[in-house]
């Protein structure tokens, strides 16, 4: 059962900007720093590879109390009992994904109200919406959206929201302030010197949005 609060301070990883440190390891650093859940990428790993990596971020995150969701891959999502899923515009439909992954949860990326407004009649948990800022992290993820868009997204949906796309420790509140449930990072956190500070000054950040209770 996905609980609004594991959305806060989502990490998404990528071992290329973790700068070479062991991803259980930077994982860890970052959860002991305030990550609320942890979302698995590995967009050029085999099968067999991903299903390893898997199987070892979840023996991790089991023993941290920590939702892991696995990024695209229902297959490896089912493989390794993870707790979500989560999926693009381009990946296999909602609907689909749904029959083999019931008990669990399933995010999906939107960029537009239209996306939105559709991922959540096909019964979305919750939104990934983005990229709210330009940013280098996912050569793929398109034009930013603007706190505009997302505030309208957030408005119009009655799921939670996630942000996502250059979120910064210095931007981080005023994201927060427009009622969205949690942000989603990647270097923000992985390609600090020390992920453990960088995750813990940006959890201080969002906890104190959550205090003033414009938390979605």
């Amino acid at each position: 059962m996905l609980k609004t609060q594991d959305l806060r301070l989502y990490l998404c990883t990528d071992r290329l900007l973790s700068l070479e440190r062991p991803l259980t390891e930077a994982i860890e650093a970052a959860v002991a720093g305030g990550v609320t859940l942890v979302q698995l990428r590995e967009k050029k790993a085999s099968t067999g590879d991903f299903y390893q990596i898997a199987l070892e971020v979840h023996a991790l995150t089991r023993r941290l109390h920590i939702p892991l969701v696995i990024n695209d891959r229902l297959d490896i999502a089912q493989a390794v009992d993870a707790e979500g899923l989560h999926l693009g515009q381009a990946d296999l439909p909602l609907s689909v994904a749904r029959r083999f992954f019931r008990d669990r949860f399933i995010g999906l990326s939107a960029s537009t109200l239209e996306a939105a407004l559709r991922a959540q009649a096909e019964g979305a948990d919750y939104l990934g919406v983005g990229p709210v800022y330009p940013t280098g992290s996912k050569v793929d993820a398109g034009d930013a959206i603007g706190l505009g868009c997302l505030k309208a997204i957030r408005a119009a949906v009655r799921i939670p929201v996630v942000a996502i796309g250059g979120i910064n420790r210095e931007n981080a509140p005023e994201v927060m302030q427009t009622g969205v449930a949690g942000v989603a990072m990647i270097s923000g956190i992985l390609s600090q010197p020390d992920i453990r500070e960088a995750a813990r000054c940006l959890w201080k950040l969002v906890d104190a949005e959550a205090r003033t209770g414009r938390l979605g």
